[in-house]
C-alpha cells in the first residue's frame, strides 16, 4: 500500500515540495528560488518555465532527501500563486509570452473600460468581485488591447499549478478556485465561466479551459518522460491542487464554515470560510478548495507585506546581513531584537503599506507606501517596527471589512508567524489571539491533503487533527488600546492622501 504523498507550491519567489507519509508525518522538504520579471513600475511578469524547472528540481531534491522508494508515492497535488492572466498558450501548447502574475497593476485603463461598459454592478453580481487591475480578466484585457499579434496567437490561458499539471500529465483543467479568481469572467453563482461577460469583453470562450475540477480531483497521471525526470513511476496521479492562499488556509486545518485565517507572505491574504453570503466589503470571493460548489473564501489580499520587511532588510539592514553572512543570527531576528526595544506605536511614527498599490479592501492602484510622522528622535528600529505595525493595520482593515464576528482567535502562517515579536504587535493590534502552526508547510500541506483524499489514502475526517498549533500568543489590552487610537489615525491618514496619491502618479 503507497505511504507518502508530495504537496508542491508555486510561489512568487520559490517553489517549495514535500513528502509526507500517510500519517501526517514529515519527512523531507525542498525549496527552489527565483525572481519576478519587473520591466516598468507596477509591472510584475514570469516566464511558466521558470516555475516548471523549479517543481521538477525540488520534487526530485525531495524524493532523493527522503529515501522513498517511488512506488510508495500515491499521489501528488500542486498549489500555485494566483496568476493573474494565466499563462497564455498557442496552438501548440507553448507559452506566447510571460505571464502577468497577481502583482501586475498595469491594467487601468482596461479596468476603466470595463466599469464604463459592463458596469460594477452587473459585474458582482455575476461573479461577487468586483473591477481591478488585480483581477486577471483585466490582464487578458490588457494583452488583447496592446498585443494584437501575441492575442492572435493565444489559444488557451492556465494558471501556474495547472500548467505544470499539463506539462506533466498532457491534461489540461483548472480548479475552481484558480478559475474563480481570474474575476470578470467566472460565474460563482452557478461555478462556471460566464459566457454573457465573456462575450461582452470579446474574449472567446475557447481561451477558457474547458475542464473545471475540485482541488482534489486526480487531472491526470505522470508521462513516463515526466515520471523518469522527477524519479516517480510512471502513471502516478497528480491532482488539482488551487490557488495556493487558499490551499493553505486548507493546510492550517479549516475544513468548515467560520474560521478566520491571515496568511503572511509576499503579500497577506486574511480570509473568512462561509457557506452562506456575507456583507463583506471590498474583499475578493472565490470557491474553497474543499466543496468548491457550496463553500467560499473571501479575503481580503493586501499587495505588500512580508514584500515590504524583505525590501527594508535588503535596503537598510547592511550590517545584519553582512553578520549573518559571517555566522551570526538570521538578519530578521536582530532587526526584531532592535525593534522589540521600541514601544507599541513606534512612537508616534504610522506607515501606509501601500508600496504596489493596494488591492482588497482598498483597491487604490495609485496607493503609495508613506510613512507618517517621522521626527529627528526616530531611529531605524522605529522605522523598522512601523513597518510590522503598518501590516498588522492592514490586516486588520481586511477583517473590519468582512463586517461579520470572527471570534475570538485568528489562525496565522507564513513569514509574521516565524517572529514572535510580530505575532504579538498583530494579537495587539486586533485585539484578537494568535494561533501560529510548528510547522511552516501550510500550502505543501494543504497539497498533501488533498493528495490524500484525491487518491483515497484518507478522509479529511481522518485528518482533522493533523495541524499542530503553538500556544496562543494573546493580545496586550493596554497595547491594544494605543494601537485602537493609531488605528483610526491609520484610517485618516490614507483618506487625506487618497487625492494626492493620484496627482503623484500622474508625473511618472
Amino acid at each position: 500500500m503507497p505511504k507518502y504523498l508530495i504537496g508542491i507550491d508555486i510561489g512568487t519567489s520559490g517553489t517549495k515540495s514535500i513528502v509526507m507519509d500517510t500519517a501526517g508525518t514529515l519527512i523531507a522538504s525542498s525549496l527552489k528560488t527565483y525572481d519576478v520579471l519587473t520591466p516598468r513600475a507596477l509591472w510584475a511578469e514570469q516566464w511558466p518555465d521558470v516555475w516548471l524547472e523549479a517543481c521538477n528540481a525540488s520534487i526530485r531534491e525531495v524524493v532523493k532527501k527522503s529515501g522513498c522508494n517511488p512506488a510508495d508515492i500515491a499521489g501528488l497535488a500542486v498549489s500555485g500563486l494566483y496568476g493573474g492572466s494565466g499563462i497564455p498558450l498557442d496552438a501548440d501548447m507553448k507559452p506566447v509570452r510571460p505571464c502577468l502574475i497577481w502583482m501586475d497593476r498595469r491594467a487601468h485603463v482596461q479596468e476603466k473600460w470595463a466599469l464604463d461598459h459592463i458596469g460594477k454592478e452587473k459585474i458582482r453580481k455575476i461573479t461577487h468581485n468586483g473591477t481591478d487591475p488585480y483581477y486577471g480578466f483585466t490582464k487578458i484585457l490588457w494583452i488583447k488591447d496592446n498585443e494584437p499579434d501575441n492575442w492572435k496567437k493565444i489559444t488557451l490561458f492556465l494558471p501556474p499549478n495547472a500548467y505544470v499539471i499539463y506539462k506533466w500529465t498532457g491534461e489540461a483543467a483548472v480548479d475552481y478556485s484558480s478559475a474563480a479568481n481570474i474575476g470578470g469572467v467566472f460565474d460563482m453563482n452557478t461555478r462556471t465561466w460566464s459566457t454573457e461577460l465573456l462575450d461582452e469583453m470579446g474574449i472567446p470562450r475557447s481561451m477558457m479551459p474547458e475542464r473545471i475540477v475540485e482541488s482534489s480531483d486526480i487531472v491526470g497521471r505522470l508521462s513516463k518522460a515526466a515520471a523518469d525526470d522527477l524519479g516517480l513511476t510512471e502513471g502516478t496521479p497528480v491532482c488539482a491542487g488551487g490557488v495556493d492562499c487558499v490551499v493553505a488556509t486548507l493546510g492550517l486545518g479549516v475544513f468548515k464554515p467560520g474560521t478566520y485565517t491571515a496568511a503572511i507572505g509576499t503579500s497577506m491574504c486574511a480570509a473568512l470560510i462561509h457557506d452562506k453570503p456575507i456583507p463583506a466589503q471590498g474583499l475578493i470571493e472565490m470557491p474553497y478548495v474543499k466543496d468548491a460548489k457550496t463553500l467560499s473564501y473571501s479575503f481580503g489580499g493586501a499587495a505588500t507585506a512580508g514584500a515590504l520587511i524583505k525590501w527594508f532588510r535588503d535596503n537598510f539592514a547592511q550590517a545584519e546581513k553582512i553578520a549573518e553572512k559571517n555566522g551570526g543570527p538570521d538578519a530578521y531576528i536582530a532587526l526584531d531584537k532592535l525593534a522589540a526595544e521600541i514601544a507599541p506605536g513606534s512612537e508616534g511614527l504610522i506607515l501606509l503599506p501601500y508600496f504596489m498599490g493596494e488591492r482588497s479592501p482598498l483597491w487604490d492602484t495609485n496607493a503609495r507606501g508613506t510613512l507618517a510622522g517621522l521626527s529627528l528622535t526616530h531611529t531605524r528600529a522605529h522605522i523598522y517596527r512601523a513597518f510590522l505595525e503598518g501590516v498588522a493595520f492592514s490586516l486588520r482593515d481586511s477583517m473590519e471589512s468582512t463586517n461579520t464576528d470572527i471570534g475570538e482567535s485568528i489562525l496565522l502562517a507564513g513569514g509574521a508567524a516565524k517572529s514572535p515579536l510580530w505575532r504579538q504587535i498583530i494579537a495587539d493590534v486586533t485585539g484578537h489571539s494568535i494561533l501560529c502552526p510548528k510547522e511552516d508547510v501550510e500550502a505543501n500541506l494543504g497539497d498533501v491533503i488533498l493528495a490524500g483524499v484525491g487518491t483515497g489514502c484518507f478522509t479529511y475526517d481522518d485528518v482533522q487533527n493533523w495541524q499542530v498549533f503553538d500556544a496562543p500568543v494573546k493580545p496586550n489590552r493596554e497595547a491594544q488600546k494605543i494601537y485602537d487610537h493609531l488605528f483610526r489615525v491609520y484610517k485618516s491618514i490614507y483618506k487625506n492622501l487618497k487625492n494626492d496619491f493620484v496627482d503623484l502618479n500622474t508625473q511618472q
